[in-house]
């Protein structure tokens, strides 16, 4: 099923399809790219969801670019950056002539940055999200890469099996509408790497979490905050009960 939303083609309800047992709710917690380029239709059919929460990951700069055009919804900041646009751009300037593969091991060490440099980034946001289930929309500016990994551990912490969280994640490759490669200031090749996802750029966060923590369980324990008491309150919040 494609977006509701012409403005941001790769919202959705992070239920989406999932076959695995345990069961999110539907109509709580929906991913996206920025909210910046809405129409007024749109900004009413998120309204008419419910949604009154956002959770932004983009820095500042992205903000003042694209502000929340949803009326009465309050935005929280969690601001993670510099963004991988704003490295690879930083790079060219100074004179290097970055390969496709340059540019993958670059969106790897986003990743691992991720859990390395972010993880009170992510920890505020389950923060939020232990408050209330109120309908909320977490993003950034593709919604593919801070969006993701924060997608992946919200499933996780849920217990939704890894092949699943990587399926969810691989799925904006469907959702993110095709680009034009004018107004970009990067080569193309680039550009074609930075704009999708693939599974070496969550494995690499993986990969950081296992050698820094031990395991994805340890991670959410220790790097987000997670305990016990705290898994259950979102298992309550977020999970249908049978």
């Amino acid at each position: 099923m494609s977006s509701i939303l012409s403005g941001a083609s790769n919202f959705r309800d992070l239920r989406g399809d999932l076959k695995s047992h345990p069961a999110l709710r539907s109509g709580t917690l929906y991913r996206s790219d920025h909210l910046g380029a809405l129409d007024a239709n749109d900004a009413q059919q998120i309204q008419a969801l419910g949604i009154r929460r956002v959770l932004d990951f983009r820095g500042s700069i992205e903000r003042e670019s694209a502000a929340c055009a949803v009326p009465g919804v309050e935005v929280h900041s969690l601001a993670i950056e510099p963004t991988i646009v704003q490295v690879i751009k930083e790079m060219i300037s100074q004179g290097h002539h970055l390969s496709e593969e340059d540019v993958v091991a670059h969106m790897q060490d986003t990743y691992r940055g991720f859990v390395r440099g972010n993880s009170h980034r992510f920890a505020e946001f389950f923060g939020h999200l232990l408050e209330s289930n109120e309908p909320t929309v977490f993003h950034c500016t593709a919604g593919k890469d801070r969006t993701g990994f924060a997608a992946a551990l919200i499933l996780h912490a849920l217990g939704v099996p890894k092949d699943e969280v990587m399926r969810d994640y691989l799925l904006t490759n469907e959702r993110l509408r095709p680009f034009s490669l004018e107004g970009w200031t990067l080569p193309g090749h680039v550009v074609q790497v930075i704009w999708r996802v693939q599974p070496e750029f969550l494995e690499a966060a993986y990969q950081a979490i296992d050698a820094d923590f031990g395991s994805i369980e340890g991670y959410l324990r220790e790097g987000v905050e997670l305990g016990p008491a705290e898994r259950e309150r979102l298992r309550e919040l977020y999970l249908t009960r049978a």
